[in-house]
């Protein structure tokens, strides 16, 4: 009995129709994601982090402050198809997202699963929090998930296949993770690790590894003669904002997070299911450390608990193989109980939190829950709203004013909506202190008056001259988020109080 559920060789090889069939069941479960997302995903606006991320598309670099430079680019295409239509915008995190449902389907099928382990592996890291909230939105976060899993399947087939051409494909995949997230770099320590740790080590040894791992550093190369050129700015942005996270405690739930978010609560025994029968196996016990290394550096460092989320899919995987062994052994009724409580635990848990994540309804209750329980969606709504009260601070001012007046912005969300939506009012390019657009500089020549938005009257008190409230940040819709609550105050002011390369480099800022 032991040796049956975690053997992961099945005793008769699928056909190549079954195989196909499976696959199709695959893409099928993936394209019903796709599609809801597809639907839903133009509900709201632009979330403040993509705003972000499309300012910095706009001024194409090997590397921003905030992250290495594949999502900007990314987006710079999707622009370039789609303009701001959301959806559009959105449809690469979309296809990731699907993507990754395949491919755990895929993972379980070379653990040795058969139809109903890949059904059950993909619905499970479908209808996963995390992973419907990936496609919902386009982050650096929703392309990092898709290399994580991608590489668990790539060392399931080194594994399993002992072929060590495969390290080709695991190397290749760690250098647009590392051009996509830093973080990548937590895994590969997860990686090496396992290798190390387990007789995997032999292929440490193999021309293919070092092979893949110069081929790593080839793709992330551009990125860290970047960061070189600019004193790796983005190692003292990643220490500011860990720090800041743990002084406001950001990282507590960190367990709790992995059943509640970035797992399927009901989906809890196929994960540690699969994480104990890969520790058991000696072939596929790499895969147990590659979740167990990076799970323990987070937590020991008080990160937050959505890290290391894109490693549970290769837990799904094993644990619904297994797990189909398992029921085999049971009769047929016992088989189809277990197997029914399980889905149906799985389909409520993940409808419900999808509730919350997904923006399901354009209005009505649907929609004051999700806006009741979901920061993130609140944080979509208003940005429109903003400019235009900029753009009529703007229009109230004197026509020889307004020929030399800048905004200055205070957060990366107010810099992206002033970038993107202000040429449409004429206003000029925003003039921020944050991240990549404090390394973009200040303009020249210098505005003698500033439209001032995301400052408090503390703030532009101190740094600047001759400052009064000219308008009001909100959002037409009512809803409490941090610009309507945190910025609602718009100042009209003169030249900052220091010399502006003394007051730019003064006022830097991380966020």
């Amino acid at each position: 009995m032991h040796q049956n559920v975690i053997s992961t060789e099945r005793s008769v090889e699928p056909t190549q129709e079954s195989s196909s069939r499976d696959t199709a069941i695959l893409l099928a479960i993936a394209g019903v994601v796709a599609l809801a997302h597809v639907l839903t995903n133009n509900r709201y606006g632009l979330h403040r982090d993509e705003l972000q991320t499309l300012s910095d598309a706009l001024h194409m670099e090997w590397g921003f402050v905030a992250y290495p430079p594949l999502t900007p680019f990314v987006e710079r295409g999707s622009m370039i198809l789609f303009g701001h239509w959301l959806i559009g915008l959105r449809m690469a995190s979309v296809i990731a997202q699907a993507a990754v449902i395949v491919v755990t389907g895929l993972m379980a099928r070379e653990l040795g699963g058969g139809r109903l382990a890949q059904l059950t592996a993909a619905v499970a890291a479908a209808l996963a929090p995390l992973a419907l909230f990936e496609g919902t939105e386009f982050q650096y976060t929703t392309f990092d998930y898709l290399w994580w899993v991608l590489i668990a399947y790539f060392v399931i087939r080194l594994l399993k296949s002992e072929d060590p051409h495969w390290c080709l494909a695991i190397g290749a995949t760690i250098g647009v993770g590392l051009m996509t997230k830093y973080t990548m770099a937590f895994y590969l320590a997860g990686i090496v690790g396992g290798a190390l740790l387990t007789r995997a080590r032999k292929f440490l040894l193999s021309k293919w590894f070092w092979a893949g791992m110069a081929l790593a550093l080839v793709i992330c190369l551009p990125n860290l003669l970047w960061q070189a050129r600019h004193e790796f700015i983005s190692y003292h942005f990643l220490h500011y904002i860990h720090a800041r996270d743990v002084r406001q405690g950001r990282g507590e739930g960190f367990w709790t997070g992995q059943f509640r978010i970035d797992t399927n609560l009901c989906a809890a025994p196929l994960w540690i299911g699969g994480l104990i029968c890969f520790l058991r196996s000696p072939r596929y016990r790499m895969l147990g450390w590659m979740y167990l290394i990076p799970l323990a550096i987070f937590a020991l460092t008080k990160a937050r608990f959505y890290y290391v989320g894109a490693a549970y899919p290769m837990l799904l995987a094993m644990g619904a193989a297994a797990g189909e062994r398992w029921v085999a052994g049971l009769s047929r009724g016992r088989r189809w109980a277990v197997a029914g409580a399980l889905f149906a635990g799985i389909a409520a848990y993940g409808l419900y939190l999808g509730a919350m994540i997904v923006p399901i309804a354009a209005s009505g209750p649907l929609k004051q829950f999700a806006l009741e329980n979901n920061g993130d969606l609140r944080e979509e709504i208003g940005w429109d709203d903003l400019v235009r009260a900029v753009a009529g601070v703007r229009d109230a001012l004197p026509p020889e004013q307004r020929a030399n007046t800048g905004v200055l912005v205070g957060n990366y969300g107010e810099m992206g909506a002033i970038e993107i939506f202000g040429p449409a009012y004429g206003l000029p390019r925003p003039i921020s202190l944050t991240n990549s657009g404090w390394l973009r500089g200040y303009p020249t020549p210098q505005p003698a008056t500033l439209i001032v938005v995301g400052w408090s009257r503390e703030q532009v008190d101190q740094a600047l001259t001759d400052c009064r409230v000219a308008g009001h940040n909100g959002n037409s819709l009512g809803v409490s988020n941090e610009e309507s609550r945190d910025h609602a105050d718009i100042f009209l002011c003169g030249s900052p109080r220091k010399p502006w390369p003394q007051f730019w480099d003064d006022e830097q800022r991380f966020g």
